[in-house]
């Protein structure tokens, strides 16, 4: 894929999601960046084992921060996926170089964070009324997917 979707997570916290992430990484082409502090560390058998033999097939890039993941990615378009997001993941018209951010398990993405001016839009997956979220690597595998058919699944088959 010439033009990789990027998925960008802050601090996240549970070893089987990221696991599963680096799979998706590896099966849809899209690249994974983590933004530290993580919470664990990459010999986590959960990890590896959500992983199984994904994890050299996977492009994942663990940054310092967030503000360093940024500078290393020079977005033009950052779309913040949380539960108070405006925007359904699926009017977006994604194109080559958009970020798709996403927040650790426990509290998402941070006030400042979804706050800040980079943020193009606050993205929401559509889901029933009084449910307070979805698993990280659900939302991720939800938006990754609907980026990647808008693009013909580019690089499959």
């Amino acid at each position: 894929m010439d033009n990789p979707i990027r998925v960008l997570v802050d601090q996240p916290e549970i070893p089987g999601n990221t696991g599963n992430l680096i799979r998706l990484a590896a099966v849809t082409g899209m690249q994974l960046h983590l933004a530290e502090p993580l919470g664990f560390d990459f010999s986590d058998a959960k990890l590896r084992r959500a992983g199984l033999d994904y994890h050299d097939l996977a492009v994942m890039t663990v940054h310092p921060s967030l503000e360093a993941a940024w500078a290393t990615l020079a977005p033009q378009r950052i779309f913040a996926f949380t539960g108070d997001g405006d925007t359904s993941h699926t009017a977006i018209g994604y194109r080559p170089g958009d970020v798709l951010l996403f927040g650790r398990e426990s509290t998402g993405l941070d006030g400042p964070v979804k706050s800040d001016p980079r943020i193009t839009a606050k993205v929401r997956i559509p889901m029933l009324p009084s449910r307070r979220s979805l698993n990280l690597a659900n939302s991720v595998s939800i938006a990754v997917y609907e980026a990647w058919r808008q693009r013909g699944f580019d690089g499959a088959w």
